[in-house]
């Protein structure tokens, strides 16, 4: 039988709850290019569906995302292991809607570059019910209907998800004025040339790592403690028409925050080139993480073009 095409306010539910899917497809991929994709196609199905007998269309979608992402998942984890060099998640930048509710700690927390970068410990089952529940709080009733799963089963999965992402430090919650000032002493420090005011920022076993694709040039694998990623990052800050040629011309630096966390957006001709994203605790930096993947940045690079972001703070290289 061929289903009725969509009728306006039919179309109105979808576009009304698109951004919600493509953040919980964010959450679940850790790839805003394929969020969107998967949000598209939960869209296909929508249209195809027999929606008379749909009576909670946000409950319908969020299992038909949810189911697609989890899928997604699996085939992703054979895509990572032949990746070149370390993966990480992409960028979203301060002010797009991929990034969800922001109300709770949790919330704030499970878009977190280094979270989504841990959440990749996590079994498929064991991130979609943590992101379901604690980002969008869902109950384990839902969300066990969703994954067809009991209740019981819904709690026990999260009780070991929270283990595996368990972390003993506890980060410290910063606004938009105050990740700009943590970003201008990282990157006042970073461009004196020594590597001793950037250990004085840095916790003893910060980690450094970055993401190329194998199209920029990227450390193979996480370093770690405050000596050696400050020794990276003051190579990394020193001018070289080298670099100039990687990137494609002299980058402009700006504050910002990407996944509601202090970052530093480099910028070459209004095309972003990399993100860095600080991972602030209260005993200093714990992470500096860099996307510079030019196949991750497309998204970051269009949220730029409509930012009102100001001046740089520093032009480099």
């Amino acid at each position: 039988m061929t289903k009725e095409p969509l009728r306006p306010d039919e179309l109105e539910v979808f576009e009304a709850l698109r951004p919600r899917l493509e953040a919980i497809a964010y959450r679940l991929l850790g790839s805003a290019a394929e969020a969107e994709d998967a949000a598209q196609e939960t869209f296909l199905r929508w249209e195809a569906a027999d929606r008379e007998q749909i009576r909670v269309p946000e409950a319908w979608l969020t299992r038909v995302l949810t189911n697609l992402c989890l899928t997604q998942l699996k085939s992703a984890r054979a895509r990572r292991e032949v990746y070149v060099g370390q993966w990480l998640p992409e960028p979203v930048l301060d002010g797009d809607p991929m990034l969800g509710p922001a109300d709770t700690a949790e919330q704030r927390e499970s878009v977190s570059t280094a979270m989504l970068v841990l959440m990749e410990r996590l079994t498929p089952n064991e991130r979609a019910v943590y992101v379901l529940r604690e980002a969008f709080a869902f109950s384990h009733a839902e969300i066990a209907e969703m994954l067809d799963i009991t209740e019981v089963s819904s709690q026990q999965i999260l009780h070991r998800a929270k283990q595996h992402l368990a972390t003993e430090r506890s980060r410290t919650e910063v606004d938009r004025t105050a990740a700009r000032e943590v970003v201008e002493e990282f990157l006042a420090a970073a461009t004196t040339g020594r590597t001793e005011p950037l250990v004085r920022l840095l916790t003893s076993d910060a980690m450094g790592m970055g993401d190329g694709g194998g199209k920029v040039p990227a450390r193979p694998k996480p370093f770690f403690g405050a000596k050696e990623v400050a020794q990276f990052l003051r190579g990394l800050f020193r001018p070289s028409a080298a670099k100039r040629a990687v990137v494609g011309g002299s980058p402009d630096i700006y504050a910002w925050t990407a996944n509601r966390r202090p970052a530093l957006v480099i910028v070459v001709d209004d095309r972003v080139v990399a993100v860095m994203t600080l991972d602030v605790t209260a005993d200093g930096i714990a992470s500096v993480l860099t996307q510079a993947n030019p196949d991750k940045l497309d998204r970051a690079t269009r949220q730029w073009a409509t930012s009102d972001h100001g001046e740089p703070l520093i032009s480099v290289w």
